[in-house]
């Protein structure tokens, strides 16, 4: 955090790449990651059913998402040496530790959604 004086008082301003928030934000935000975890973790674990199961999303956004869920270490990806080739995601210890954090995301959008 950076501290900047202007006309005679102090103020507090953070830059996008130091705000905590912000970097969680980038990496669980967006229109379909918090739904593929939340799937996911309710036992959603084949890209199939995740396609049945989101509105809207199109199969290049789906990978491209779960890659980046993978990438980031929220999700582990299974191949099985099976004809046709089987995948299985599943959630990982970093993944579980967002739990909390999107439950409360989730009270507090029930109570102001109206």
């Amino acid at each position: 955090m950076v501290m900047k004086k202007s006309a005679g008082e102090e103020k507090k301003s953070v830059a996008p790449d130091q705000c905590p928030v912000t970097y969680c934000m980038s990496k669980i935000g967006g229109k379909w990651k918090p739904i593929i975890l939340f799937l996911i973790s309710k036992g959603a674990n084949r890209f199939g059913i995740l396609m049945k199961g989101i509105d809207g999303i199109s199969k290049q956004m789906l990978t491209r998402q779960l890659r980046e869920l993978e990438q980031d270490g929220f999700l582990d990806r299974k191949i099985y040496a099976e004809i046709p080739p089987r995948v299985e995601y599943s959630i990982t210890e970093l993944g579980n530790s967002l739990f909390p954090i999107i439950g409360t995301m989730r009270a507090w959008g029930e109570e102001h959604m109206g």
